[in-house]
């Protein structure tokens, strides 16, 4: 307290002094109860708080106030959602509803009761500052009462609610792994738990529930709970908090305001460190394997089966050792537009073993000015000899947004005003994107085409879409543009002449490439 306080309090007696001093407190009190993330900061010195911590703490002083009365939260692993939800959460409930009843559950007991021993310590050590205390001979970690008629339970699963009211319920991790959650009778079990014991037990007097979770399965807690009650935006019930590792368009707005591709926010790395936290994020994707890294990473489960092309096919076309000298280089566009937002990019070469080999994914969600650029750069970088460009969306558009481009580049001096602008090759697709997309996985199960390495992105989109899906991803319309590129006669329609080849940059692509060799000269056919 400032001397100035002090001495304001000088003509005062003892008694009003220590009115003042706790109406002071209790003032103090109920601005770090504005919501859980402030109370954690407030409390705990070592509690990191991060914008998406902010936005997760908003949400749930939504779900107390009654604005909804069920809440989503997906994140990827380790960036504090479970301490902020499963552990401060409760507590700042209790704060402000001590007469409540708490359920922590979990997919295991030692998860849980690691929840439920973390309230109670808050409840010891800070609860005398909101008026909330543990009933004497509440000593029992997974299951205690307060002295205003609250308490928390906190069991796993599938086990102990059973005579046990609850107000508000935290559903934290209900899936233990992916072995569980790709096993239909775990994830009935889970499904059947939320349904026959779960929902049984809340109050109606003021009954909230919150789950969180790493995303496993289309099928999981989190999508079945979807698909059963629907989002909130949608008429449904669930308030939906997504925060993938690297933000998407595809998910909708984005609840931090970042731009695709923008990194989500880390405990352990400051905030301002953008470099820090992409770098992470970056390993972090390129240390998974393609499934786990959009399921886990991004909250964006996919099915296993059904799909065009299998992830053991792609994973089996992955090469990045062979050496083998390019015949002819291209980059091919699908643009954004039509609905989409992400225009795709690819680049590769035919080489001289007769395959396809896909080099580069450089597909984002970018305007017609943006993904020219991008383009144009990786066809000066990889010496490409030809863009190929489907102009279903306005030939005269995207030929003329490449020149452009180009001549920018030129002008600013990223690519040498004397380089020739590869020739650009229109491409108009005749046929639907099964038709288009069908002999594609079948060079590729025939051995035609391989990967310069993994392509997560790339793979991913090939891996997960149906052929009964209405529409494709750029990645995969720009892959196969590529292929019949470069090797046309896969797919049967008019003959149209390509542009003349140059040759590759010796040791441009593999170790120990060797200069020369003629470049082939092929004609393109699209499919009618």
């Amino acid at each position: 307290m400032s001397r100035t306080a002090v001495s304001e309090l000088d003509h005062l007696d003892d008694a009003a002094v220590f009115r003042q001093l706790q109406a002071a407190k209790r003032a103090a009190a109920r601005d770090l109860l504005r919501d859980p993330v402030t109370l954690a900061r407030g409390l705990d010195q070592t509690y990191r708080m991060r914008p998406h911590l902010r936005v997760i703490g908003e949400a749930l002083v939504g779900l107390e106030a009654g604005e909804y009365d069920r809440l989503l939260v997906i994140t990827p692993a380790q960036v504090g959602k479970s301490t902020t939800v499963g552990e401060w959460f409760p507590f700042w409930w209790l704060c402000v509803h001590p007469e409540d009843r708490v359920a922590v559950t979990s997919y295991s007991d030692d998860l849980a009761l690691r929840r439920g021993k973390a309230i109670r310590k808050y409840i010891g050590e800070y609860g005398g500052e909101f008026d909330l205390s543990l009933l004497a001979g509440s000593e029992a970690a997974q299951d205690y009462d307060t002295t205003q008629g609250g308490g928390v339970r906190s069991v796993s699963l599938g086990a102990g609610l059973t005579g046990f009211s609850v107000n508000l319920l935290v559903v934290d991790d209900p899936h233990k792994d992916r072995q569980e959650a790709e096993s239909a009778k775990m994830r009935e079990r889970v499904h059947d738990w939320w349904s026959s014991a779960a929902l049984k037990r809340l109050q109606p007097d003021r009954n909230a529930v919150v789950a969180i979770q790493t995303r496993w399965h289309p099928d999981d807690f989190a999508g079945r709970r979807l698909e059963e009650d629907g989002r909130l935006e949608d008429g449904g019930r669930w308030k939906v908090v997504h925060l993938p590792a690297v933000a998407d368009p595809k998910f909708g707005p984005d609840p931090l305001g970042r731009e695709p591709g923008d990194p989500l926010p880390h405990p352990k790395i400051p905030t301002r460190n953008r470099r820090a936290l992409r770098a992470w994020w970056a390993d972090v994707k390129k240390t998974s394997s393609v499934r786990d890294w959009h399921a886990i990473a991004q909250g964006d489960p996919q099915p296993a089966e059904g799909a065009l092309v299998s992830r053991d096919l792609l994973r089996a076309i992955r090469d990045g050792i062979t050496v083998v000298e390019p015949q002819k280089i291209a980059v091919s566009i699908d643009p954004s537009g039509g609905g989409r937002d992400t225009a795709g990019i690819i680049g590769g070469f035919l080489g001289a073993d007769s395959r396809v080999w896909i080099t580069h994914d450089q597909s984002a969600a970018m305007s017609s000015a943006e993904w020219s650029r991008r383009a144009c750069m990786l066809a000066h970088e990889t010496n490409a000899a030809v863009i190929y460009v489907e102009w279903n969306f306005g030939r005269d558009m995207c030929t003329l947004a490449i020149g452009t481009a180009w001549k920018a580049l030129q002008d600013e001096g990223r690519i040498p005003k004397g380089k020739l602008m590869p020739m650009i090759d229109a491409v108009h697709a005749k046929q639907g994107k099964l038709l288009r997309a069908e002999p594609i996985a079948q060079q590729m199960v025939e051995d035609r085409v391989r990967l310069r390495g993994m392509m997560t992105d790339l793979e991913n989109e090939w891996a997960t879409w149906m052929p009964t899906d209405a529409d494709s991803p750029g990645r995969i319309d720009a892959s196969c543009v590529l292929v019949y590129g470069l090797i046309p006669e896969v797919n049967q329609g008019a003959i149209v002449h390509a542009p003349l080849p140059t040759s590759p940059q010796p040791g441009q692509f593999g170790r120990g490439g060797q200069q020369g060799g003629p470049a082939s000269a092929y004609g393109r056919r699209i499919g009618k």
